[in-house]
């Protein structure tokens, strides 16, 4: 087995996550011989809970990283694992790296997230002053020269892409789902367009696994670790954009702010997260 399939297949693995991968590699030393190993072995490497042991003992039942790759190459996926030399290095800052990215478009484009990278974040019921403050920031991103990174969803990252994609700039797209169960089905054209145009759209999950709660938050830390800083145009007080700012803060990373009308609510967590310290932005002269 390769280590490109040994990778693929602990990331299809159920039960089977980044952290518990880590633990392994530090007491195996590679995934191949993780996946050779009995099921007693397994249960004695610290960190390790037993239904992940029994799922990487049984893996042969489970998955076939053989033919998850082949139909990745037959789609134009290309599959970067954590071993390889052009695994995005921001991404190792995570205390739960993903072992895999799936990736469609141009891979300059990842590459671009290590120079000069911003993410756009905020809520999925825009309001048009919403609609034109993201048209605004991320279009002056892209004629700056800035990789726009995004999470496809509905809204404020729909904006983001479109205007990127509009003014001839690159823009990565991180979704919540597989590459072949592209989610939500309303922006397959946008994602697309983003492909062929200079950008690129990413995942680290399996091609077919459909978005569920889980996949969301995980998505979201990968925004916030692919970019230098993260922009929230509109967020409510419990939008799932401030966990992705709190994750960009946890990582040492920039986090800024759009202010909006006191009586919109889909502007209260903006100004919770100016209360807590992030930076006001009028511009993009705020953030560059």
């Amino acid at each position: 087995m390769t280590e490109q399939e040994a990778y693929v297949t602990l990331n299809m693995l159920p039960k089977v996550g980044p952290v518990t991968v880590r633990h392994l590699l530090e007491h195996f030393g590679n995934p191949p011989r993780i996946l050779i190993s009995s099921l007693a072995e397994l249960k004695r490497v610290p960190g390790v809970r037993a239904p992940a042991a029994a799922s990487i003992a049984n893996w042969q039942r489970q998955v076939d990283p053989v033919a998850e790759i082949r139909a990745a190459e037959q789609s134009g996926v290309t599959i970067i694992t954590a071993a390889d030399d052009d695994y995005p290095p921001m991404l190792t800052d995570l205390y739960d790296p993903p072992l895999c990215l799936y990736l469609s478009g141009d891979r300059k484009a990842l590459e671009m997230c290590n120079k000069l990278s911003i993410a756009f974040v905020g809520s999925r019921h825009v309001t048009h002053y919403g609609v034109t403050v993201t048209d605004r920031l991320a279009s002056a991103a892209a004629a700056a020269g800035w990789c726009v990174v995004s999470g496809l969803a509905v809204g404020v990252d729909t904006g983001a892409h479109r205007a990127v994609v509009k003014g001839g700039g690159r823009t990565v797209a991180v979704i919540g789902s597989g590459l072949a169960s592209l989610y939500p089905s309303e922006n397959v054209d946008l994602a697309r367009k983003i492909c062929t145009s200079g950008g690129a759209v990413i995942s680290e999950f399996p091609l077919q696994r459909k978005p569920d709660r889980q996949t969301f938050p995980m998505r979201n830390r990968i925004i916030a670790a692919l970019s230098l800083g993260t922009v929230v145009v509109e967020a409510g007080h419990k939008s799932g954009s401030l966990i992705t700012a709190n994750q960009a803060l946890d990582l040492g990373r920039h986090v800024f702010a759009v202010p909006g009308p006191i009586t919109s609510p889909q502007s209260s967590g903006c100004h919770k997260l100016l209360r807590d310290g992030a930076t006001l932005v009028e511009n993009f002269g705020d953030i560059s």
